[in-house]
């Protein structure tokens, strides 16, 4: 399969939203959470235009995934990164986060703050190359958090695992 990272247009804006949920979707979690994260999920056209965007597409011109980065100067932040599931196991989230990561060094950036999905972490351990799953729990707002090196060169990733609240039990 052939896949080329490009800048997103406005235009991809509800094709970009629609991976964002079918991708968290595709997790099991309840509906009512997916709806609570709409806002999060939606990737408007003013977003596209005004932030790092870029989508990866196939040879038929069909977006598969895509990234953006936030922040600005030395640090960057990945905003966004999703693949649609029948893309998972492709190589297209790999693609997409090297991308990144080549774009924020090309933007001065030092260090890249990574908020993501716990099921991500295999994703990630591969990304980073780091082995296993990440150390240190933070208490209270179950936070996991790690900070590793990417191989490409002297640059700092930090990732912060965010593991989604169970709602309140029923009374």
């Amino acid at each position: 399969m052939t896949v080329t990272v490009q800048r997103a247009t406005p235009k991809q804006a509800a094709r970009l939203t629609q991976i964002a949920h079918t991708a968290k979707s595709y997790w099991g979690y309840p509906s009512h959470w997916i709806e609570l994260w709409r806002n999060q999920l939606t990737i408007t056209p003013d977003f596209v235009q005004n932030n790092e965007v870029y989508a990866a597409i196939d040879a038929d011109g069909v977006v598969l995934g895509f990234y953006a980065l936030g922040g600005a100067g030395e640090t960057r932040t990945l905003e966004h990164l999703w693949v649609q599931p029948s893309s998972f196991g492709a190589g297209v989230g790999r693609l997409l986060f090297e991308h990144a990561m080549a774009r924020a060094r090309e933007l001065g950036a030092h260090a890249v703050e990574i908020e993501s999905d716990p099921h991500a972490e295999g994703f990630q351990a591969v990304s980073l190359t780091l082995p296993g799953p990440p150390d240190g729990l933070a208490h209270g707002d179950t936070v996991l958090a790690f900070v590793g090196v990417d191989p490409a060169g002297p640059f700092l990733l930090r990732d912060v695992l965010v593991e989604p609240l169970a709602p309140p039990a029923a009374s």
